[in-house]
């Protein structure tokens, strides 16, 4: 899976005819059929694409295989990968989540903090679900340039400067 990144999932059917309410996780939602073939997460289905118009939370889609309405509604739940190669390169200072998940995260004096479990975006901006042994609870710590200076995914690690208190 190192080599593909979820870009969407799969809601449920749309209509009676096979088509499937399609949720993108594109920076351009519509993207998503110019990153086809999709795949299911194990890697087992793979998926042509092609949106059929915009519905609320997404896009009514085809898929290649999926004829029927029960069909589509067995695919529910299912998220979609690409291949990291067939995704656009991104700028010095942007992140796909895939590659925050699973960093070390140290405080600016290099104390271990934790490990990113999860990157949520609810809207306002990135936030880092961070585990760690020492840690009471999980901490969701904001992703901006104030409170992670510094991401370094050759080294496996991001530096944070968190707010007072957060990881006490």
């Amino acid at each position: 899976m190192e080599d593909r990144v979820c870009v969407g999932a799969i809601s449920g059917a749309f209509g009676v005819r096979g088509e499937v309410r399609l949720k993108s996780f594109c920076a351009e939602p519509e993207a998503i059929a110019d990153y086809a073939p999709l795949y299911t997460e194990d890697g087992t289905r793979r998926f042509e694409v092609k949106l059929t118009r915009p519905v609320k939370g997404g896009f009514a889609a085809r898929l290649t295989g999926i004829a029927t309405k029960e069909q589509a509604d067995d695919l529910r739940g299912t998220r979609l990968f690409a291949d990291r190669d067939v995704l656009p390169a991104l700028p010095e200072d942007e992140f796909y989540h895939a590659d925050l998940i699973g960093l070390e995260v140290v405080d600016t004096g290099g104390q271990v903090l934790g490990r990113v479990h999860a990157v949520h975006d609810h809207g306002a901006g990135d936030l880092l679900e961070i585990h760690g042994p020492g840690l009471k609870s999980t901490v969701l710590l904001p992703f901006t340039g104030e409170c992670v200076p510094n991401v370094d995914l050759a080294a496996g690690r991001l530096i944070a400067d968190p707010p007072d208190g957060l990881f006490s």
